[in-house]
């Protein structure tokens, strides 16, 4: 099975590519946190496999509080289990910290693995040059199929890139915990109110008052889900 949180897209094409490679099962991480469905059980020999994206060189806080609540019934513990983080420019430390979980749940990763894919956090990066997001699409494709072809082999080792220092982690953590206020967000008067961003956010932070988008939350998972499906560029 596989397990992985997408936000913009690119975790959750790099978790079908594998899927298709392995026959695992794909479980949005997302859904079962709204079902607050945590117990998972997985077959003998059947892997057991993370896909996340990174935020603020962390794990997202949907991952972590997922990681931290899951619980895995196995009879044997005969489990290939791994880690995949998709990254725009560093992984940062990620690896560590949800490695660090997995082991304190008897189940450590064998395998770690690492894709850099366009970085889709546009309040810093540029999405807009359809030629450069193909390059680098074309470029992060032949990462997807190699690690999906090391994880059907089931590949053992630490095959991750441009990792950071793991001591950063606490820094990285309150940052994070800065940036993800809900504050930091608005809705622009072309908004037509057409509540996709209710409706797609993870962390249930938005709710439609009035044909308008309100932040019901102090803090969400800051994804940008809803300025990614926002129709008019109205979340900014």
């Amino acid at each position: 099975m596989i397990l992985f949180f997408s936000s913009t897209g690119n975790c959750r094409y790099t978790a079908a590519e594998i899927s298709k490679k392995t026959g695992d099962e794909m479980i949005e991480i997302a859904e079962r946190m709204k079902a607050q469905r945590f117990d998972i059980s997985p077959a003998d020999g059947e892997n057991i496999g993370i896909i996340t994206t990174v935020y603020d060189w962390i794990l997202p806080s949907i991952v972590e509080e997922f990681l931290d609540k899951l619980v895995i019934h196995s009879q044997s513990g005969n489990h290939y289990t791994f880690l995949v983080v998709t990254y725009g420019t560093t992984p940062g430390c990620t690896a560590f910290l949800a490695g660090r979980q997995m082991k304190e749940k008897a189940f450590p990763f064998k395998g770690y693995y690492s894709i850099q894919l366009p970085d889709t956090w546009t309040p810093v990066f540029n999405l807009s040059d359809p030629k450069k997001v193909q390059k680098q699409n074309d470029k992060a494709e032949m990462l997807i199929q190699n690690s999906a072809n090391a994880i059907a082999a089931k590949q053992e080792g630490d095959f991750t890139h441009r990792k950071l220092p793991n001591f950063i982690a606490a820094q990285a953590k309150a940052n994070y915990e800065r940036v993800r206020k809900t504050s930091h967000l608005h809705v622009m008067g072309r908004c037509i109110g057409c509540g996709l961003c209710a409706k797609n956010c993870p962390a249930q932070a938005i709710e439609m008052k009035n044909s308008r988008p309100e932040w019901v939350k102090a803090q969400c998972i800051m994804c940008l889900r809803c300025l990614h499906h926002c129709p008019k560029f109205a979340i900014q």
